[in-house]
């Protein structure tokens, strides 16, 4: 078996199809298709057992969140690969197939592309002064700039989702299963596997093979500052990782300090103008700008 699809599914009655046709319509056609139903309440299910294909393997548990759901997902493959696809989200046709070749090119072990985001109709997001658009291109410029993977993920994280995750089983196994952060579980993974394997994630920029699907229902709220709160955890927790060890400590307090002055900044300026201040990320940017140099200098020393 070549590759092992796996989708965690949980009340996707209206987009599991789409997402099942688009893994049975592959180019590439050696693979089986793992699904774990996480505890859907809806129809998901009966759309998931109206398919008759054998290279379906269909598991259903009681509610455990996503992660848990992928790590199972995970844990039954008997692929080389691994691939994840959210049940919302489409591959493009020829996505495994492309996949494949690029990494028996490039001898990676862990592969992404470029998304295409869609709508809950299945509509391209093609305005460019779209919110999304505009933070995935922010990312993407600065992936360029600065030419390192690892550096860029510190900025944003341009992989956008789990089901962009192509690996081999091997790297899969050794980095481990995926963590109990809820919105950031794919984040904190692909640091650990660009850890793991220096070099050997690969990200291929100029190809759009999935479509991530972007609820038009998403709104703002407690969601939005948990995931706040887990993105600035994570970026200290994997900024430190690539830091000296004798210089962690003056990085994690110089970082404490920055993220405290911008709430400061903040709280002052919206009392004497009322206007709106940058992100945590800006000042973390700032930051590791200037961090880059003083380590730089200090290793040439």
């Amino acid at each position: 078996m070549k590759v092992s699809v796996v989708i965690p599914a949980y009340n996707h009655e209206k987009f599991i199809g789409p997402a099942i046709d688009s893994v049975l319509q592959q180019s590439l056609q050696d693979f089986e298709l793992v699904i774990v139903d996480d505890g859907s309440t809806d129809n998901t299910a009966s759309v998931i057992k109206s398919y008759n294909d054998k290279r379906i393997r269909y598991f259903y548990q009681e509610n455990q969140d996503a992660f848990n759901t992928i790590n199972r997902g995970m844990g039954l493959a008997i692929g080389d690969y691994i691939s994840i696809l959210n049940s919302d989200d489409i591959y493009s046709p020829d996505r495994l197939q492309r996949l494949l070749e690029a990494r028996e090119q490039t001898g990676a072990q862990c592969l992404f592309t470029d998304v295409i985001p869609i709508s809950d109709s299945g509509e391209d997001f093609t305005d460019p002064d779209f919110g999304w658009n505009v933070w995935h291109r922010k990312n993407r410029e600065f992936y360029k700039k600065s030419g390192d993977l690892y550096t860029a993920f510190l900025k944003g994280n341009f992989m956008v989702t789990t089901s962009n995750l192509f690996m081999t089983k091997a790297a899969a196994e050794k980095v481990g299963k995926f963590c109990s952060l809820r919105y950031l579980h794919d984040y904190d993974f692909i640091f650990r596997m660009m850890l793991a394997f220096p070099g050997q994630v690969h990200y291929l920029a100029d190809e759009k093979l999935l479509y991530y699907r972007i609820h038009d229902g998403n709104t703002l709220g407690e969601a939005a500052i948990t995931g706040r709160e887990q993105d600035k955890d994570v970026i200290r927790k994997y900024m430190l990782a690539r830091v000296p060890e004798d210089l962690r400590p003056y990085v994690n307090a110089g970082a404490e300090r920055l993220i405290e002055l911008q709430q400061e900044l903040n709280d002052v300026r919206s009392v004497l103008t009322e206007g709106v201040e940058p992100s945590v990320r800006e000042a973390y940017s700032r930051f590791i700008s200037a961090l880059k140099y003083k380590i730089g200098k200090k290793l040439r020393s």
